[in-house]
């Protein structure tokens, strides 16, 4: 592996024949290190994956701001669990949109992109990193302006089921979105109830974006199961050894798992075993399972979405 400190020119990052992308597309061996400065750097792909990591390279590389694009990330509450920067990744380089955001305010795509808007203009360009395909997007394809949703809707869909909000969406919608994923589910239903439109509706009426995807320089971090999944075990591990349990203490009088701010993957399992429910070894073997299961969410989006970015392998960074 390079050291950062010493990268001036692209650099082959195939040290090793990488696995077969995940993503059913070619993985690119070289990094564009000595990228355009006026050009931003987006780094996306699944939790541990090795994304931060890359990021700082290119901070330290070329000067440039590393910006979060991770919805949970943005939160005052959750350093550990969210795999915020520590203090020494922090002291490396200069980051922005981590941690701000109060653990009961309310925090969407368009508020991350008001917040993301005066750092594009400056020189060197940031180099944005994170998992939220929905910030991606919205950055790179525009953002639709949907109405706020009334807090009567939202409460009313808090006490629906899963299944009972995907039975009242439009086909179309329900077709284009992650049923699995209770989040969206209940985002399109909240949208549907609350206008009268479907969300795909909303979706196709966008604002410009305000980075287009040729503007920047778009990679997107291939990582196939078999190498991500010791991975994630690996880290849920540092995670409790870096203080993951007296997280989940500090938020434990307050957690509710309706909250944006409470869904970090751990954060149910740890509080769990706070509570007396289960044993650590369980919070453990459930948290794990339940990253494995969002890494694979997150690496299906990708490959619906993210066509155009261009596919680095993340084992042989």
């Amino acid at each position: 592996m390079i050291a950062a400190q010493n990268v001036s020119k692209p650099q082959d990052v195939q040290s090793k024949i990488p696995p077969p992308s995940c993503l059913g597309r070619a993985i690119v061996v070289k990094l564009p290190i000595d990228a355009p400065a006026e050009r931003p750097i987006l780094i996306a792909g699944p939790t541990a994956s090795g994304k931060s990591a890359l990021a700082l390279r290119y901070s330290e590389a070329q000067g440039r701001e590393v910006i979060n694009a991770d919805a949970l990330q943005v939160y005052t509450n959750w350093r550990v669990l969210s795999a915020r920067p520590d203090a020494a990744d922090l002291a490396r380089a200069p980051h922005a949109l981590y941690g701000h955001v109060a653990w009961d305010a309310a925090y969407s795509a368009g508020h991350w992109l008001r917040d993301l808007a005066p750092r594009l203009g400056r020189s060197p360009a940031p180099v944005i990193v994170g998992g939220t395909g929905l910030y991606f997007s919205a950055l790179t394809e525009g953002l639709s302006q949907i109405p706020p949703v009334p807090e009567d809707v939202r409460a009313r869909g808090d006490a629906m089921s899963r299944e009972e909000m995907i039975a009242a969406l439009d086909p179309q919608t329900a077709g284009a979105i992650d049923l699995a994923n209770r989040a969206r589910v209940q985002r399109a239903w909240e949208v549907l109830e609350s206008t009268g439109k479907p969300l795909v509706a909303w979706q196709a009426d966008k604002t410009p974006p305000l980075c287009p995807l040729d503007e920047a320089i778009p990679l997107l971090l291939d990582a196939p199961k078999d190498w991500l999944t010791p991975r994630i075990a690996s880290r849920f591990d540092q995670m409790l050894g870096e203080g993951a349990l007296d997280e989940a203490r500090e938020n434990l009088a307050r957690y509710d798992p309706a909250l944006p701010s409470m869904k970090p993957i751990g954060a149910p399992e740890l509080v769990a075993y706070l509570r007396g429910q289960m044993t650590l070894d369980d919070a453990r073997e459930a948290a794990t399972i339940a990253t494995r299961q969002y890494a694979k969410r997150q690496r299906t989006w990708f490959r619906a979405r993210m066509r155009d970015w261009t596919v680095v392998s993340a084992a042989a960074l």
